[in-house]
């Protein structure tokens, strides 16, 4: 049999599984909004998206950034400015090609990357723990089939943590 068709006898609810999905993201939302809570003041979460494309992909021209982003570049240089204005990222000159400016990182912007992540991690596995082992095995594979079907790259695991458990901000695109 295929493995698209359901079982006989099977429950294929396709309206009960997006209804328990889009209440897992608002938690992962909320949980995400509360690793925001000491740098809120500075940074938003779009703007902290943009340090973590910056963060897994280096030094980045801003058109490539908004691509990534799936902002305007103008949206994209705006956002840019305040990161700039606030110390988390800096522009260069692309050493390659004169006429071109890179944007990048500084210590402070990805030290704010990896705070985040930090506390992103600890409340997610905070919440994992409350599940049973059996619990725990059928969402890492319920993800996982979840993950693969939207073309999501799967996150690093511990030896090589990566920012907000995102890959890149492109569905499908490797770092």
């Amino acid at each position: 049999m295929p493995e698209h068709e359901t079982p006989v006898g099977a429950m294929d609810d396709v309206d009960a599984v997006t209804r328990a999905v889009l209440t897992a993201s608002r938690v992962l939302v909320a949980v995400s909004a509360r690793s925001l809570a000491q740098v809120e003041e500075r940074v938003t979460l779009p703007q902290v998206r943009m340090l973590v494309v910056l963060s897994t992909r280096g030094a980045t021209k801003l058109v490539t950034l908004a691509e990534l982003l799936q902002v305007a570049p103008s949206t994209a240089m705006r956002m840019v400015d305040r990161l700039i204005a606030a110390g988390l990222a800096d522009r260069r000159t692309n050493p390659d090609n004169r006429r071109e400016t890179l944007l990048q990182l500084t210590r402070e912007g990805r030290r704010t990357v990896e705070d985040v992540t930090a506390r992103r991690r600890t409340e997610i596995a905070a919440i994992v723990e409350r599940l049973t082992p059996a619990q725990r095995t059928a969402i890492v594979e319920a993800l996982t089939a979840f993950n693969e079907a939207g073309g999501e790259p799967p996150v690093p695991d511990d030896t090589e943590p990566h920012p907000l458990g995102w890959v890149d901000a492109t569905p499908g695109h490797d770092a």
